[in-house]
C-alpha cells in the first residue's frame, strides 16, 4: 500500500491583476508520485519549486485545481478530516497562540486528535530540552521549531510529513531530530521529509523525489539517483575546461578546476589529452551534484 500516491495532482493560484483581470499562477502540474509505506521519503527542491504547495493540497489545506491524491488509501478531498487527523504535520513556519505556554499548545493539538499524549510529549520535550511551562512569546525561532516537532509527532502517527523541519535548529538539535525520526522509521512510520538541504536527504532518505517548477523531474532511490551519465571531474594543470557543451558548474580552487560532465566520458578524455593537465579524478557525484544535474540539463 502507498502512505501518499498522487494522479494528475495540479494546483494553480487564480489573483486578480491590472484591470481585474484574472491571473493564474503556476503552484504544481500534473504530479504523480507515489511514496511505499514504511519508506523514508526525501523531496528535493529549492523554495518555490512547489514543495509546500504540494503539501498542503495533499493535506486539504488548499484545494487541487485538478487531478486527485490519496493518503494511506485516503482520498485528500472526500476524507480530509480523517487524513489530519491520523497524520503528523510540520510546516515549514510554525505560528501558536503567543500568550500560551507549550503545555497548552501540545494538550492543544492532542484534543485536536482526541488523544491522550501527554506521556510521549514528555518524552519528546526531555530528548529535545523543551521547556514546557514556558510561553511561546518567550522561545526562540528554534524552540518553536521543537513545539512543531512534538506536535506533529506526539500523537505516533503512521505518516509524518515535514516540510523543511531543521531550519532554526541548532546541529545538537538537528542530529537528535533526525535520531527520532530514523527510530519512527524504523518502527514502520512512513517519513515524508520536504527539504532544500540535499546532504540531509543523502544521510537519512532511501528514496528521494526532484521537483522543480512545480513538475517532477525524477523520483527514485538515493543509489539509483547517482547513476547518471553526470560525473564529478577534477583535473589540475589547466585554467579552463575543454569547450564541450555537457560541463557545467565549473569551479576553480588553487590549482584544481572541478566541474560536472554528463556526456560521454570518452569523448572528454580525448578533449583532455590535448590539454597539459597534470592529475584527473573522474568519481560519482554526490546528490547536490546529481540536483544540479536534473535542474540544469533541461536549460542546455
Amino acid at each position: 500500500m502507498y502512505a501518499i500516491q498522487t494522479f494528475s495532482l495540479t494546483k494553480y493560484y487564480i489573483s486578480k491583476g491590472l484591470w481585474g483581470r484574472s491571473k493564474k499562477t503556476r503552484g504544481i502540474s500534473d504530479l504523480n508520485l507515489a511514496v511505499c509505506e514504511g519508506d523514508f521519503f526525501g523531496f528535493i527542491g529549492p523554495n518555490g519549486a512547489g514543495k509546500s504547495t504540494t503539501i498542503r493540497t495533499l493535506l486539504g489545506l488548499i484545494s487541487p485545481t485538478r487531478g486527485m491524491a490519496e493518503i494511506l488509501g485516503r482520498d485528500i478531498v472526500k476524507e480530509k478530516n480523517k487524513i489530519l487527523s491520523d497524520v503528523g504535520y510540520m510546516p515549514s513556519e510554525a505560528f501558536f497562540y503567543r500568550n500560551q505556554k507549550v503545555k497548552d499548545i501540545l494538550k492543544l493539538s492532542a484534543d485536536f486528535r482526541h488523544k491522550d499524549c501527554s506521556a510521549e510529549a514528555d518524552r519528546l520535550c526531555e530528548r529535545l530540552s523543551l521547556d514546557t511551562e514556558k510561553k511561546i512569546s518567550e522561545l526562540s525561532l528554534g524552540n518553536r521549531k521543537k513545539v512543531s516537532i512534538v506536535c506533529a509527532l506526539q500523537h505516533m502517527p503512521g505518516l509524518c510529513i515535514l516540510d523543511e523541519p531543521t531550519s532554526g535548529l541548532d546541529p545538537l538539535m538537528q542530529r537528535e531530530f533526525y535520531a527520532i525520526l530514523e527510530e519512527r522509521n524504523q518502527q514502520g512510520t512512513t517519513i515524508f521529509l520536504s527539504s532544500h538541504v540535499l546532504s540531509e536527504v543523502q544521510r537519512h532518505c532511501r528514496h528521494a523525489a526532484i521537483i522543480r517548477e512545480g513538475k517532477l523531474l525524477v523520483s527514485d532511490s538515493v543509489e539509483h539517483l547517482g547513476h547518471t551519465q553526470a560525473k564529478r571531474v577534477a583535473v589540475r594543470g589547466i585554467a579552463h575546461p575543454p569547450a564541450l557543451s555537457q560541463i557545467k558548474d565549473v569551479k576553480k580552487s588553487g590549482d584544481t578546476l572541478r566541474f560536472l560532465y554528463s556526456g560521454d566520458t570518452s569523448v572528454l578524455l580525448r578533449s583532455l589529452a590535448e590539454l597539459p593537465l597534470t592529475d584527473i579524478s573522474i568519481t560519482e557525484p554526490d546528490l547536490e551534484e546529481i540536483f544540479l544535474h536534473y535542474y540544469t540539463k533541461e536549460d542546455a
